[in-house]
């Protein structure tokens, strides 16, 4: 691809992205960070945390309402985890500390470079957190993007669903960021079951995993908001002013089941 000078247009920061880019170290001194915005900053109650296993590959889906969802969750995590973040975060003036923290950029254009660092940190049996609604909305994942799914068909990780709910409230603007001490809730759930028959085709495992990761992250916020009584913001989302933040399986034709 070229610009108007000819020139080759330089890949971004999430398309070059590799795995020993990453920080492995990163997640360790950043959690306490996370646990510090959660516990001291606001008032965050964690549900559930058992349900995570203590070790071995990891992914967790959340839904996602706010801008702080991130750190939020992140600090939620009772393992030290690498998110799956777009990549303007990382060309802001904080960047760096995303980048010390080990977390991996993502291109909204094309996820393929961030999906095989996530896989590459779950070969190596870390946790792997990502956003499958894509952006900010009304967080109850009634739609979810193909990413998680090839995830999990990918590495056969385990997908706890997480619910993160009062970083945004009805009537809060989609830039709201929640006031000191406010009251925030972070839910995790069973980890989902996505077994399917030998000799099951590769578009057929796509399929099924997309389906009970997106029946079964919906449910799990449904049973969270029931749980806390907090319930999600109104529905303003504007996908032209507001990247993912989780992508696409890489490539169309991983979206429709044959990616590779």
């Amino acid at each position: 691809m070229t610009g108007t000078t000819g020139r080759r247009k330089t890949p971004s920061r999430g398309q070059r992205v590799r795995p020993e880019d990453i920080y492995r170290w990163g997640p360790i001194w950043a959690r306490q960070v996370g646990r510090f915005l959660n516990h001291v900053w606001w008032d965050t109650t964690v549900h559930g945390a058992e349900r995570v296993p203590a070790e071995g590959p990891v992914i967790i889906a959340s839904n996602h309402v706010g801008i702080v969802d991130g750190p939020v969750v992140f600090g939620a995590v009772p393992r030290g985890s690498h998110f799956l973040v777009k990549q303007e975060f990382f060309d802001s003036r904080i960047g760096f500390l995303m980048t010390w923290a080990g977390q991996i950029p993502v291109d909204r254009a094309s996820g393929r470079a961030a999906l095989a660092v996530g896989k590459s940190m779950l070969e190596e049996g870390r946790v792997v957190g990502i956003f499958p609604e894509g952006t900010r909305g009304t967080g109850d994942a009634s739609s979810v993007r193909a990413g998680v799914a090839w995830l999990a068909v990918n590495t056969g990780a385990p997908v706890v669903p997480a619910a993160c709910l009062g970083t945004r409230l009805p009537g809060d603007r989609r830039g709201h960021v929640p006031g000191p001490r406010s009251k925030l809730h972070v839910v995790f759930g069973d980890p989902l079951t996505l077994d399917m028959p030998e000799g099951t085709s590769r578009r057929d495992r796509m399929n099924g995993a997309m389906d009970r990761i997106g029946t079964g992250l919906a449910a799990h916020v449904r049973d969270a908001v029931a749980l806390t009584g907090v319930p999600l913001p109104d529905s303003d989302a504007d996908p032209l002013t507001d990247g993912p933040i989780s992508p696409d399986a890489p490539g169309r034709d991983a979206r429709d089941g044959r990616g590779e």
